[in-house]
């Protein structure tokens, strides 16, 4: 296997989303994993001349709000100019759509990417049953990224954290107690 894919395969938790109450992968991120030469367009042809294994509740396109949230969240700084995003709205694979569309893939990788991937949902899934604790709360009236434990300590992060530990960066403790109690306060809207 690539460098590439196996940096990537080792991060694919972090290229799972919830979305409409579904973790989900995009179609761009299943392309650069399963190694497609040509991007999206092998995944949308081969779902094309495989449509009826697609149900909606295996794939579904995005809307272009749930498109601009990911972006935000991927990104620091969104700039939606002219060209620089693609112009198609992405499609999103459920567990059981990816598992279908590891079928129908022929690359050289995809037997073994697809096995990393179906780990990657099972150990979302088994955090998620034993810890039912996560609870992410998107507003675009914050810029970083803020973790509240038990609604008393705040940890704030200024980057993106989708690739944690693959680039440099810190979370530090919020210990003012007004500023940490005016954000809580904000957050969860008491």
């Amino acid at each position: 296997m690539s460098k590439t894919i196996e940096k990537e395969i080792i991060n694919v938790e972090n290229l799972i989303y919830e979305i409409r109450g579904k973790q989900v992968m995009l179609d761009y991120d299943l392309a650069k994993l399963y190694e497609c030469a040509n991007g999206t367009k092998t995944i949308n042809l081969a779902v094309k001349r495989h449509i009826n294994r697609f149900p909606e509740r295996f794939m579904f396109r995005l809307t272009r709000d749930e498109y601009y949230k990911i972006l935000r969240f991927q990104s620091e700084t969104l700039e939606l100019e002219k060209g620089k995003y693609s112009k198609y709205l992405p499609y999103a694979f459920t567990e059981q759509g990816v598992a279908m569309l590891a079928t129908i893939l022929r690359t050289k990788v995809a037997e073994e990417v697809s096995i990393r991937i179906m780990d990657a949902f099972v150990a979302m899934k088994k955090y998620n049953r034993q810890y039912n604790n996560l609870k992410v709360i998107r507003s675009n009236d914050f810029h970083d990224r803020y973790f509240i434990i038990d609604k008393e300590e705040v940890y704030h992060c200024g980057t993106s954290i989708n690739y944690a530990g693959s680039k440099v960066f810190s979370i530090n403790i919020l210990e003012d107690k007004v500023v940490k109690d005016s954000l809580i306060k904000e957050v969860y809207k008491i």
